[in-house]
């Protein structure tokens, strides 16, 4: 059985009483006609927020730097930090984001061979810098002097502070801040260490010092 309202039901007979019988055709219509509307413009100021954001997109810069010996150039937004440079745009993962606050040491590396936290350097600053991170430093199969006494000392136990723990000892004995065993605590005191290997950390970095 049809459910559409006959033409006499448009227009009542004047006077007739009773219970309505229901929306006319031309009700539906006029209200289909006004939420059509209301579809319409709300895809325009969709699409007109849409344009509205990417018009208000942060704005990004191209830098070139070199990164374990490697000239890279890329684009990226200005607010891009260089751990998640290296991380999402280089997909070089060994640099870990810890606290991502600077507090923790687990993303340092080397820029022009001194210490840095990735976390809080902006990648943007550094056009024509030169940055080395841990999967910079062995030769080959052949493992950084540091790299080698971790392990002989076994200094490390979960290991996910391990390469900010590297990073930051090969620039601790650059520094020259190695003349003793309180010298390295103090001066490697930025990276923190939560399985507690500290002494075998300190002895691992004394004993490349006193090879090097």
């Amino acid at each position: 059985m049809s459910s559409e309202l006959p033409d006499s039901a448009d227009s009542p007979p004047a006077g007739a009483s009773g219970p309505a019988s229901g929306p006319s055709r031309r009700t539906v219509i006029a209200t289909g006609v006004a939420v059509g509307g209301v579809v319409v413009a709300g895809g325009a100021f969709l699409a007109g927020a849409e344009e509205a954001a990417a018009e208000g997109a942060a704005p990004s810069s191209r830098v070139s730097l070199t990164v374990n010996g490697t000239r890279r150039t890329v684009t990226v937004d200005n607010r891009t930090s260089l751990l998640d440079l290296l991380r999402e745009h280089l997909d070089l993962t060994g640099s870990k984001k810890g606290c991502d606050a600077g507090a923790c040491g687990a993303c340092t590396v080397l820029v022009d061979g001194q210490r840095v936290n990735s976390c809080l350097t902006l990648a943007v600053r550094l056009e024509g810098a030169e940055v080395t991170t841990i999967e910079g430093l062995a030769d080959g199969d052949t493992l950084h002097p540091l790299q080698q006494a971790f392990v002989d000392e076994d200094a490390f136990q979960c290991g996910y502070c391990t390469p900010g723990q590297i990073m930051s000892g090969v620039g601790c004995i650059q520094e020259g801040h190695t003349s003793s065993p309180e010298e390295i605590r103090e001066y490697m005191s930025g990276n923190v260490c939560r399985c507690g290997c500290y002494v075998k950390i300190v002895r691992a970095v004394e004993q490349t010092a006193t090879r090097k």
